[in-house]
């Protein structure tokens, strides 16, 4: 097993979950990183996760009424789930096929959508748009409970289309309305319509709380239908069946994978005048989705095994999202492996960085890669970085302190060997020459001193510095 191995374990495991602690990739690079991606595809998304456990401590984690609940206990899943592709999965449609509560203001079912994709984020692409077609929050999202026979609402015909499956320049005005047309009685139960109007709608005593999906017979246009390029009395499944079967379907979400695990792309509405960064990867990604019968998991299996995603040039090219940074630290520092109290800040200080779970700001989802970041939410995943190791008491941090002691020679460490070992132990991460600089400058001065290793706390003061840097924010 060579150091490049372990490297490319902690780029798949940033990646396609929410990072992992040097021991982790060891073994996982051990075991071969086909097997481990295979592995990760193939893995129980329910497997470390007690419900029971989480829901004794935290009872608004199953009720659900409010945003901050459903926030943490996601937040706990991202921690301490073993199948971390499933519900890094989840964050990739929650931002795909965004829905927000703001507009819902039901955390129950924001919840009930998660765990749908949860459920079905590897599954074919057709079933996930089946299944956002009828989920309740994204009928009140898109207004879909006001869509008609004879009084079409085209609100989520539309962006199905534009942002949820092929994008601008693919249909015509005519499509929108004969899709809004098939999705025509497709509603959702235990709305109170009249409370809505009046602008009086409440959680109490079941309102939103027993939302589900109806299909109204008798509110559906069953007439004939033009749709891109097909004839017929179309419902919203067979309009679903359309759509999958087009190329530029494949190359949308192609785009949108390769986006989220590959490389930053521009935001969607830019899509149609900006090329992808790299064609050729398309063009494999959305010909493993015809292959594969429209399936998620076999495009994921196509695209981590790529070239295009193993090379290094791909390497530290994307900016974490908050709930990336987050996770991925309280992961490595341990915290929140049984339930805590504490878990709900922590959730909370994701929106002052820019991201609130739950609660997208549009339709378009969160505008990602470098806009994540600006003056004030860096400062933000700074502190928040830099305060989550400051403290030896945690089981992770002392954990990763001795480590790097011993990996760097156990009071016989040059500076460039204990930074090398303290960027390892924090999950093979890379850095440019000037953070390197930056870093030695500071172990050769702060920690080695007169040839020893230096304390424990002035090894802990290294890797609060590495978690300062710009790099650290990539991943």
């Amino acid at each position: 097993m060579s150091t490049h191995d372990v490297e490319l374990m902690g780029h798949l495991m940033r990646r396609a979950g929410f990072g992992a602690d040097y021991e982790e990739l060891e073994a996982r690079a051990e075991k071969g990183y086909e097997a481990t991606v295979d592995e990760l595809i193939a893995a129980d998304s329910q497997e470390g996760i007690d419900d029971l456990l989480l829901y004794r401590y935290h009872p608004d984690h199953q009720g659900g009424l409010g945003m901050a609940g459903a926030a943490a206990y996601w937040l706990y899943r991202m921690v301490n789930t073993g199948g971390p592709l499933h519900e890094k999965m989840s964050l990739f449609w929650h931002s795909v096929l965004a829905t927000g509560y703001q507009k819902v203001t039901q955390g129950k079912g924001m919840m009930n959508q998660i765990a749908m994709f949860r459920q079905h984020g590897m599954g074919s692409f057709r079933d996930m748009l089946v299944e956002i077609s009828k989920d309740p929050c994204m009928v009140l999202w898109l207004d879909n409970h006001e869509n008609h026979a004879g009084a079409v609402n085209e609100n989520y015909g539309r962006e199905l289309l534009e942002l949820f499956s092929m994008g601008v320049g693919n249909y015509t005005e005519q499509d929108v309305k004969e899709c809004a047309r098939a999705f025509t009685g497709w509603t959702a139960a235990n709305i109170d319509y009249v409370a809505m109007k009046a602008q009086r709608d409440s959680l109490w005593p079941y309102g939103r709380m027993s939302l589900r999906f109806e299909y109204r017979a008798d509110d559906h246009d069953a007439g004939e239908k033009e749709f891109l390029g097909h004839a017929g009395r179309f419902d919203g499944q067979d309009v679903v069946d359309i759509i999958c079967a087009q190329p530029a379907t494949a190359r949308f979400i192609a785009r949108h994978m390769y986006h989220f695990f590959v490389a930053d792309e521009p935001p969607v509405p830019q899509w149609a005048l900006h090329p992808p960064a790299d064609p050729e990867a398309i063009d494999i990604l959305a010909q493993a989705y015809f292959e594969h019968d429209y399936r998620i998991d076999e495009m994921l299996r196509v695209l981590f095994k790529s070239e295009f995603f193993r090379s290094r040039s791909s390497w530290f090219k994307k900016v974490k999202g908050p709930a990336e940074l987050v996770a991925g630290l309280l992961k490595l520092t341990g915290r929140y492996r049984l339930p805590d109290p504490g878990l709900q800040e922590d959730a909370n200080l994701m929106t002052v960085m820019g991201q609130t779970l739950i609660n997208p700001p549009s339709v378009e989802g969160w505008h990602q890669g470098v806009e994540w970041i600006d003056t004030g939410t860096a400062v933000e995943r700074i502190n928040y970085a830099v305060q989550q190791l400051s403290d030896p008491a945690r089981p992770g941090v002392k954990r990763l302190v001795d480590s790097v002691m011993r990996a760097s020679g156990n009071g016989n460490a040059t500076a460039d060997s204990l930074v090398q070992a303290c960027l390892d132990r924090m999950g093979a991460i890379s850095v440019d020459e000037s953070t390197r600089g930056a870093l030695l400058e500071f172990a050769a001065g702060r920690v080695v001193g007169d040839g020893g290793c230096g304390s424990a706390e002035n090894v802990a003061e290294l890797v609060e510095l590495v978690a300062s840097t710009p790099d650290f924010q990539r991943e």
